[in-house]
């Protein structure tokens, strides 16, 4: 059974292990925030995906994670969609993303109807492609 929740304080060590991304505390805040959306099958994560808000105001989603052997069934479909549901109930009318331009993500991204809206060019990264989506 797939269920998609706001991660609790029960998933704070297994995203502290899986998402070494983000410092303890923040991940911490991020829970308590509500800004952490996992996807679990028979009780078990999956999934995440994290976000913030762009200049504190834009839902940006910061990662979209799926376990290895969970990948092309459509979870990450489900966790975004999710996600846009919520913001769209929160009354937000935009949600934002990126991804690098040598990932997979961007045609990802593409199919779930986000549009380019720039890049960033860091010293050494390859171009970083911002997305937009209007709910």
């Amino acid at each position: 059974m797939i269920e998609l929740v706001y991660a609790d304080q029960d998933d704070y060590i297994f995203l502290k292990e899986k998402d070494s991304d983000i410092g303890k505390e923040i991940l911490k805040e991020k829970i308590r925030a509500k800004e952490i959306i996992v996807i679990k099958e028979n009780g078990e994560i999956v999934g995440w995906l994290r976000y913030g808000l762009f200049w504190d105001m834009l839902p940006f989603m910061n990662m979209l994670y799926i376990v290895e052997p969970y990948r092309r069934k459509g979870l990450g479909k489900q966790l975004v969609l999710f996600w846009e549901s919520e913001m769209k109930k929160c009354g937000h009318k935009l949600v934002m993303t990126s991804t690098q331009s040598n990932e997979e993500g961007q045609h990802f991204y593409r199919n779930l109807e986000y549009k380019d809206a720039g890049s960033l060019l860091f010293p050494e990264e390859p171009l970083e492609i911002i997305f937009i989506k209007n709910l």
